[in-house]
C-alpha cells in the first residue's frame, strides 16, 4: 500500500519502534556488560525491556494494519471473487478495529486499577500503572490505524 494515503505518518510509529529496540538493546548490553564484571546486575533491565517490547509489538502492529501487512490466513480469500474479497478484507478489518477497541477498554481498565490501588513494579517499585497505560494507548493507535485503513478500503471500488 502507497504511505501517501496515510494522513498520519507511519513514519512516527516506525521511529518509536525502532527506537524501542534500541534501548532494549542498550540496556541489555549494560546488564550483560556489568554481570560479566561484577556479580551484580541491573534489576530494572528486565521489567523496562518487557515494556518496551510490548510497546515495540504495539508500533508493528499499527504499520501492519495501516499497510494491509497483518497476519491473517489468506488461503480461501485469495481464491474469492473479487467483490467478495474485498468484502472479507472489510470483516477482517473489521475484526481488527473490534478486538483493539476491546483491548483499549480492557486495557483502560486495567490501567486504572493499577493506578487506584496503587500497584508497584516487582524490581523498581515504581507505579505499575507506568507501564500499563501503554496497552491503552497504542491499543487506541492500532484501532485508529485499522479504522482509516477500513475507510480507505470502503472508498475504493
Amino acid at each position: 500500500m502507497n504511505d501517501d494515503r496515510v494522513r498520519i505518518p507511519l513514519k512516527i510509529e516506525e521511529t518509536l519502534a525502532a527506537a524501542s529496540l534500541g534501548v532494549i538493546a542498550v540496556i541489555t548490553l549494560a546488564n550483560v556488560v556489568v554481570r560479566y564484571f561484577t556479580d551484580a546486575s541491573f534489576a530494572f533491565t528486565e521489567e523496562v525491556s518487557v515494556c518496551l517490547m510490548v510497546m515495540m509489538t504495539f508500533f508493528g502492529a499499527s504499520v501492519a494494519v495501516a499497510r494491509d501487512r497483518h497476519m491473517r490466513i489468506s488461503f480461501l480469500a485469495d481464491r474469492l471473487p473479487p467483490s467478495w474479497r474485498r468484502r472479507a478484507e472489510l470483516f477482517s478489518t473489521g475484526a481488527v478495529i473490534l478486538m483493539f477497541a476491546i483491548l483499549t477498554v480492557f486495557g483502560a481498565q486495567f490501567a486504572y486499577d493499577d493506578y487506584r490501588f496503587e500497584v508497584s513494579s516487582p524490581a523498581l517499585g515504581v507505579p505499575q500503572w507506568i507501564y500499563t497505560i501503554w496497552l491503552p494507548l497504542l491499543s487506541a493507535v492500532v484501532t485508529g490505524r485499522a479504522l482509516g485503513r477500513a475507510m480507505r478500503l470502503a472508498r475504493t471500488p
